[in-house]
């Protein structure tokens, strides 16, 4: 596990940073919710009528000044876009930086494949996700019991559950798209990230577009949907399993055969 280690090693700082950062979010985001909860009762009121603008981001079927709804709106979208984008960043940049950086020959003396090396740097994309939301969810948990709140058990767990599959599906496919790149694919992964997330938007506001829902991980990561009907909507996830696993086997048929630069 020379590889797995050596990989976390390296993105520690990073991870530590986007960690701090969602998690620090998160807690405002909860802490504020006693004294925002009578303006929220106002704005329920308002967003009934707003549209188009309410029915893309699911407020047409939340009322905010209820606590799980107001969850799975603020801290849904810091949690689920912030941590897509991070999970982007690590993906994207996991079989590509040795040759951006250069590193590509200390690969080379390693006594294994490259079978073993693409499975081993996968593993610490993923480790990376599950420590970020290990932390959140902990961080989320406790913010939440220390203002008062209970925590809906059969709402939460679907909902925590469905922004980390967000996240690694995200990072699997800039996983996928990283052994295509030699260069700096940053820009490649926060793009594919954003646009995800307003493919998702565009499906809530027309009917004609819902189609686009089996495309973008932010489709089963819906808290409205997942608010009512207290789980995953699975037609969508397992689309975003299907596109992962295609994601994950052209890394490893890539990787087998790139000519990498030293």
């Amino acid at each position: 596990m020379t590889v797995f280690f050596h990989e976390l090693k390296r993105g520690k700082l990073s991870l530590l940073i986007w960690t701090a950062a969602i998690s620090f979010m998160l807690a405002v985001t909860i802490l504020i919710f006693p004294q925002m909860k009578p303006q929220m009762e106002e704005m329920d009121k308002m967003v009934a009528n707003m549209g188009s603008f309410s029915a893309a981001f699911g407020m047409d079927k939340m009322g905010m000044s209820r606590f799980i709804d107001y969850f799975a709106l603020e801290c849904g979208n810091t949690l689920g876009l912030g941590g897509a984008l991070f999970a982007a960043l690590i993906g994207v940049s996991a079989l590509a930086k040795e040759e951006k950086e250069h590193t590509a020959e200390f690969l080379c003396t390693l006594p294994l494949s490259r079978t073993h090396i693409v499975l081993q740097k996968l593993l610490a994309v993923a480790a990376q996700v599950i420590i970020l939301n290990i932390f959140a969810a902990g961080c989320s948990l406790g913010c939440i019991y220390a203002i008062g709140e209970s925590v809906e058990t059969g709402v939460m767990l679907p909902l925590m559950l469905s922004y980390f599959l967000l996240q690694l599906e995200t990072a699997l496919i800039c996983f996928g798209i990283s052994a295509f790149l030699s260069g700096n694919g940053i820009g490649a992964g926060l793009g594919l990230t954003l646009g995800l997330y307003f493919l998702n938007l565009v499906s809530n506001i027309t009917e004609d577009a819902k189609a686009l829902k089996y495309i973008t991980p932010f489709a089963y990561a819906d808290g409205s949907y997942i608010v009512i009907n207290k789980t995953i909507e699975l037609k969508y996830l397992a689309a975003g399993a299907a596109m992962s696993a295609l994601a994950v086997a052209a890394a490893f048929l890539k990787y087998r055969k790139k000519d990498l630069k030293t």
